[in-house]
């Protein structure tokens, strides 16, 4: 591995020990890796549509850290429930990145019944265009990031 990606793994895997200790916080979480080029959101607990608003205010200021062909990588793994009204927000998030020239999705949904319709969000949103995987742990998201 080179030393670049060596750093970036290491730092990655720092990043996913401190947000493994954050699993118990309800809500939606983002951060932005500017190095790496990828948003990281994180979904935990039961989820609202006041908690997803605040969200995608704070989805619009970290991309702007962001070059066209970035990464998202929507951790699924915390998240219990989801209201129905949400899906409104996940939609405007997502035509936003299509705006902003995403280049993939990295999603980790450990149960396929927590879905939650993002698959068919992203149908309708992306229409095909964003190449998009599905992980069920971080450790393969971790994998996903480095190809």
């Amino acid at each position: 591995m080179p030393g670049s990606a060596k750093i970036f793994w290491m730092k990655s895997q720092l990043f996913w020990a401190i947000s493994g200790l954050m699993n118990d916080l309800p809500g939606f979480e983002a951060r932005a890796d500017a190095p790496g080029n990828v948003l990281h959101t994180y979904y935990r607990g039961s989820v609202t549509p006041e908690i997803l608003k605040k969200g995608l205010a704070d989805i619009f200021e970290l991309s702007a850290t962001l070059k066209p062909g970035f990464t998202v990588l929507a951790d699924m793994s915390g998240l219990e429930s989801m209201d129905i009204e949400c899906g409104a927000y996940v939609a405007k998030a997502m035509d936003f990145f299509k705006t902003k020239g995403i280049g993939k999705v990295i999603r980790v949904v450990p149960d396929p019944a927590k879905d939650i319709g993002i698959n068919i969000l992203s149908i309708v949103h992306y229409r095909g265009k964003v190449p998009i995987a599905t992980c069920e742990t971080r450790a393969e998201a971790e994998k996903e990031l480095l190809r």
